[in-house]
């Protein structure tokens, strides 16, 4: 990035973030101007992590500056775009101003992921994942201060409590979950039942297990909280958000594996949570996606022959499938479903975005290099294995996104098997687009809707099943 670039977007900071008094308003502006000078090899985001906002929200301060940039006026917005050489409206016309910024300053900062030692990574998406997380979703339903005076709640709110547990993994190591579930002392007794009698969704005994994306290599259950805690606050069910193991370390299927076995751990405690073994729902996003796809076809056909490749390990998978139970239903978010077939969005949105050819290439070959597995693999391609009996789900896709078109590729083949099936796709969107949920207004609308659209899709489940049981 160029002098000029870097000291014209610190600008701009300084004064988004001390409209939002998050940034010191004493300083004069000739001293801005000579500490920017002083500063110009920052990076954006070191830039951002530089200002000194309240003590609790020391943590979001990429949230709020973010956030805060959308707020400016679109003209100046678009000037902003055009001076970063970012995307125009007409090459993605549902994109705001805000967004192609976004998209923007990502391109002008961004470092291949080849060049970047995946321990570093990982660090470094942690830190920029949780940091442009909303700080209130980090407070605990019972925390002291909380606890001590009752928190003003908007209607039909949830405050929601998460804990951490260690479970085993697939091969008896350690592995964290992380599970929310919402408070039910939030509501009254008759508010309770109000909203049990209109159409808004309550836990109906059902939980939900997420897998959170980045590539099978990066992510964890904090990169993820935000979206996992609006689930639970929204919908009243408990969510299990499963930090399964990473390649290259742990290449293909140790993931899988460990999913497997978090799904065999809350088929058997789900009932600590206020839920039942027969309305176990899946989902995750991208590379999770792609994992719920591979989970509900493996626990509602598991193959035999595909684990056998695996050996006694794989014997004793298959055997542990036969006897879970089915899950409810699944949500993939804008997921990984094939492995080689070139869809179009694959040339129309593989540069520039989020998510590259660059970065797929390197989360493939750290994933399936080192793999006991060949990479056409049922248990590496969902698209390859038998869908016929796969759970009703609904499936979200990105528009601006490489993996738009295998989206609807699985949505289509599960279509001709009879499938119940509900297909979204989020005009202008990105992949990876729940992490902007609480800094982009029409993201988080579009979150919101998404996760009322799978509650009703869910209930809609439940009601099929109850009338065909009757």
């Amino acid at each position: 990035m160029t002098k000029s670039t870097v000291l014209s977007i610190n600008a701009l900071l300084n004064k988004a973030l001390m409209t939002m008094k998050l940034a010191p308003t004493d300083r004069k502006d000739h001293e801005i101007k000579e500490n920017d000078a002083q500063q110009e090899s920052f990076t954006l985001k070191q830039k951002m992590r530089s200002y000194n906002p309240m003590t609790n929200c020391q943590l979001h301060t990429l949230h709020y500056a973010m956030k805060g940039i959308g707020y400016l006026p679109t003209p100046i917005l678009e000037k902003l775009v055009g001076y970063l050489k970012g995307p125009t409206s007409k090459q993605y016309l549902h994109a705001n101003a805000h967004m192609r910024l976004i998209l923007a300053v990502n391109s002008k900062l961004k470092t291949p992921l080849e060049l970047t030692p995946m321990h570093e990574l990982r660090e470094r998406f942690a830190a920029d994942a949780v940091a442009m997380q909303a700080p209130h979703v980090w407070q605990q339903a019972n925390d002291t201060i909380i606890g001590n005076m009752k928190r003003f709640t908007k209607q039909n709110e949830k405050l929601v409590h998460w804990e951490d547990k260690v479970i085993a993994n697939a091969d008896d190591g350690d592995m964290t979950i992380r599970c929310y579930q919402a408070d039910a002392s939030s509501h009254g007794e008759s508010e309770k039942n109000d909203i049990h009698n209109s159409d808004e969704t309550v836990s109906d005994e059902t939980v939900l297990l997420y897998f959170h994306g980045g590539g099978f290599c990066i992510g964890d259950v904090n990169t993820h909280h935000e979206f996992c805690h609006a689930v639970c606050e929204q919908t009243g069910w408990p969510i299990v958000s499963v930090d399964y193991r990473l390649a290259p370390e742990h290449p293909a299927p140790a993931a899988l594996k460990d999913c497997i076995t978090a799904y065999a751990w809350l088929a058997e405690h789900c009932h600590t949570l206020g839920a039942l073994p027969s309305r176990i729902v899946l989902a995750g996003d991208s590379a999770g996606g792609g994992l719920s796809t591979l989970i509900a076809q493996q626990l509602t056909a598991p193959s035999q022959i595909a684990w056998s490749d695996l050996g006694i390990a794989g014997q004793k998978m298959f055997d542990l499938l036969e006897r879970l139970p089915k899950p409810l239903a699944q949500m993939p978010l804008y997921p990984v479903t094939d492995i080689e077939t070139d869809y179009p969005s694959w040339e129309l949105y593989g540069e520039g975005l989020l998510l590259d050819h660059a970065d797929v290439a390197v989360f493939d070959a750290a994933c399936l290099d080192n793999s006991p597995l060949p990479r056409q693999h049922i248990l590496n391609c969902p698209m390859l294995g038998d869908n016929s009996k796969v759970c009703p789900t609904y499936i979200v896709a990105a528009e601006l996104d490489v993996l738009r078109d295998e989206a609807f590729a699985y949505a289509k083949q599960l279509k001709v098997h009879g499938v119940a099936v509900e297909t979204h796709t989020i005009l202008g969107a990105p992949h990876g687009f729940i992490h902007f949920m609480s800094i982009h207004q029409g993201i988080g609308q579009a979150t919101d809707d998404i996760i009322k659209g799978f509650a009703s899709f869910v209930r809609d489940v439940i009601n099929t099943q109850s009338q065909l049981a009757a």
